[in-house]
């Protein structure tokens, strides 16, 4: 956690090495956004609210504004393709 709470060695902020900081924001994305038996998935921008949400304390605060680019690109770009693919794919 950027906030030093975490495990094994309570690192905080600068402490965290930068892969680490981007792994823990990685990491929660794809598991807000990937289906689990106990919880329904979110979507991109969902996933990404809450990490905003948490920048400061969970999430390096830098780190999550960058993650919000990559949601805003994926959601203007890559997203309509997917959609639009899997509707043409249902009208075959």
């Amino acid at each position: 956690r950027f906030d030093g709470a975490g495990y094994p060695l309570g690192l905080k902020k600068e402490q965290i090495p930068l892969g680490a900081k981007i792994l823990a924001v990685s990491d929660a994305f794809d598991a807000m956004t990937s289906r689990r038996p106990y919880q329904q998935n979110r979507s991109p921008l969902e996933a990404w609210r809450v990490i905003q949400k948490n920048a400061g304390s969970q999430f390096d605060p830098e780190v999550a504004a960058v993650a919000g680019v990559l949601v805003d690109c994926y959601e203007k770009t890559l997203a309509p393709r997917i959609t639009s693919k899997a509707v043409t794919m249902k009208m075959r």
